[in-house]
């Protein structure tokens, strides 16, 4: 019987921990301790795709090519989004192997793929960016960002000035083909790393790249859709999903479906910079087909797909 497909989305708190320097040492043990529950789904014969956070690494690298921009000519963002892929993609791979010889799983097969997503050029957010990137900036470089770099820049409330670009809605996964056939090879695949790199398709008929960045859960379920995956997995700081989240009548639940998951959220229990988009992954993966979707943390992974752990959101 054909083994299902599990699409693994790792939250920013599988590699970069709040409170810590994020330096690479780090980022290594943290990846070790988050993918022992992805170990167990490969020890118990699923097929896997992984797809890993880049916000604190792809900032770092934003603020290394600002600080050597007199020196070496510039990176555009859509760029440092695949050298991240790489980076990272070898990171976890690596962290994985080490995790699947502990648990002595022998003759697993590996591989990282650099990942283009299709976006619309028209995309509503390409006309008005949102998404704070990069380092912060005083009032007076406003100007000069601005009218000499053409970015975009806002207020970050009360931590100064910093650019924003463009948040488009993912709409296909370029290189869908590539990692059906890796999967039917047997593989483990790491793809799609922080959302993949955008990319949209120009008149000729090219592909040209997106100054952007694409919302990383939502990037996951076009993923899990496109390579026909049943299960949705969103890897998170939270046990559960709740409503009513942190004030004295917050309920932990359960179960959800999808009526019930659009209900809460134009209620406004899930905030978009929160659970917010990974509320709307999961809707977008069950409407498209996907059999199931569980939300829960890291710590728990292990015990999610048994039904113990997690928030489990069906059609």
């Amino acid at each position: 019987m054909k083994q299902k497909t599990i699409v693994v989305a790792l939250g920013g708190n599988a590699i970069t921990r709040e409170f810590e320097e994020g330096n690479i040492h780090q980022q290594f043990a943290n990846s070790r301790k988050s993918l022992q529950g992805v170990a167990e789904m490969i020890k118990s014969g699923y097929n896997v795709v992984i797809r890993h956070g880049n916000g604190p690494q792809v900032g770092n690298a934003f603020i290394r090519v600002e600080m050597a921009r007199s020196t070496v000519s510039p990176i555009p963002l859509g760029v440092l989004v695949g050298d991240t892929e790489g980076g990272m993609g070898y990171m976890v791979e690596q962290c994985l192997m080490n995790v699947l010889h502990e648990k002595k799983v022998a003759g697993v097969k590996i591989a990282t793929l650099v990942t283009q997503v299709l976006v619309d050029e028209n995309d509503p957010s390409i006309l008005n960016p949102t998404k704070y990137v990069g380092p912060f900036f005083k009032k007076e470089e406003v100007d000069d960002l601005v009218n000499i770099r053409k970015w975009t820049v806002k207020e970050d409330p009360g931590r100064g000035y910093r650019r924003v670009v463009p948040s488009p809605k993912p709409v296909r996964i370029v290189n869908r083909e590539a990692i059906k056939l890796l999967l039917s090879q047997g593989y483990v695949v790491i793809a799609a790393g922080g959302g993949g790199i955008p990319v949209y398709i120009d008149h000729r008929g090219w592909y040209e790249g997106v100054d952007g960045v694409i919302d990383k859960d939502l990037a996951s379920a076009v993923m899990a859709n496109d390579i026909q995956a049943e299960i949705l997995i969103i890897l998170t700081a939270v046990d559960k999903v709740a409503i009513h989240f942190k004030k004295p009548n917050q309920v932990d639940l359960d179960r959800m479906t999808v009526a019930e998951a659009k209900k809460y959220l134009n209620e406004g229990h899930f905030p978009g910079g929160s659970m917010g988009p990974k509320i709307k992954a999961g809707i977008d993966f069950l409407e498209a087909g996907g059999e199931k979707v569980v939300i829960t943390s890291i710590e728990k992974s292990d015990q999610a797909l048994s039904g113990n752990a997690g928030t489990l959101m069906v059609k």
